[in-house]
């Protein structure tokens, strides 16, 4: 079954090169940003709006509410399903979305367990901070819970190696050190990653920021002030805002916070994505007129027999 792929950090593109996509070879597209699902967070999430969507169905958009939680689990199952939906109806689906953990759930065939709830923020840095808060003994504890093998042979104030054993171990179900097989992968997808120049890409996270803010951030993110224990309230251009509500720091302050951490995020998404999996990459931003060799592409890869 054939897909198309859109990843990349944010602000690069990835929206308007589905729409395009999707107008061109009679597709539908299904979101793989783990903050779109939730209903009322717009502005925050760069969500498309009703006029960008230019009558293009989007699937796995306003599927949860602000209080819902909202795992990898849950993506991994709803987008297959969307999948199948859309190929039967003699569409192309296009997943887009810049959440690494999902996409590659979704393309491999991963067995996600009880332990698949994840944020956006991925499972690396979800560890990273636990182990900052609570120390490496701790996290090393954490693994020798559910992987006693790998707790066995790494020591506990290896870091790297004990949250690559717990990410694995998250993922997959098994073992880091147990042998096995390679996940299948389950759909024949042609993988396009936008990216662009590292100072224009932040330029451009920048000026967004600013734009969300014009266009009424604050007011989504004052919804979930009164709730920062829920899921979607961990995002980016959210969490920064509650030490303002709350009068401890200024709004320059704030919005300074989210830039510096949405440039973070967008460089560990080009990381992910550069070291698992298999990319085109692409600079709309600088080269809009690649365009074109996007599309002829494609179209070379439609008339390939899937294997």
């Amino acid at each position: 079954m054939k897909i198309i792929t859109i990843v990349g950090p944010t602000a690069v593109g990835k929206t308007s090169l589905s729409i395009d996509l999707a107008r061109r070879f009679n597709g539908e597209i299904i979101s793989g940003d783990s903050l779109q699902v939730y209903r009322g967070l717009d502005v925050g999430t760069a969500k498309v709006t009703i006029e960008e969507m230019a009558g293009i169905p989007h699937h796995l958009i306003d599927v949860r509410e602000i209080h819902d939680s909202y795992s990898a689990a849950d993506f991994q199952q709803e987008a297959r399903l969307a999948i199948e939906d859309i190929s039967q109806r003699g569409k192309l689906p296009i997943v887009v979305g810049g959440t690494g953990l999902y996409i590659q759930s979704l393309l491999w065939d991963y067995k996600l367990g009880r332990e698949g709830e994840v944020d956006d923020t991925g499972l690396r840095e979800k560890y990273e901070s636990f182990a900052e808060e609570n120390g490496n003994l701790a996290l090393w504890q954490q693994l020798q819970a559910v992987d006693p093998l790998a707790a066995e042979k790494i020591h506990f104030n290896n870091r790297k190696k004990v949250i690559r054993a717990r990410e694995v171990f998250e993922l997959t179900g098994h073992s880091i050190l147990e042998p096995k097989e390679q996940p299948q992968k389950l759909y024949d997808s042609f993988m396009i990653g936008l990216n662009t120049d590292r100072e224009i890409l932040y330029q451009r996270i920048n000026q967004r920021v600013d734009i969300m803010v014009a266009q009424g951030l604050l007011d989504e993110a004052e919804k979930l002030a009164g709730t920062p224990e829920v899921q979607a309230a961990q995002g980016i251009g959210y969490k920064e805002l509650f030490p303002y509500f709350a009068g401890n720091i200024t709004l320059e302050s704030a919005l300074e916070e989210i830039k510096l951490h949405s440039r973070r995020y967008a460089k560990r998404q080009l990381t992910w994505f550069r070291n698992r999996m298999s990319v085109n990459w692409y600079d709309l931003v600088q080269q809009p007129e690649t365009l074109h060799e996007i599309e002829d592409a494609i179209e070379k890869w439609l008339e390939e027999e899937t294997n």
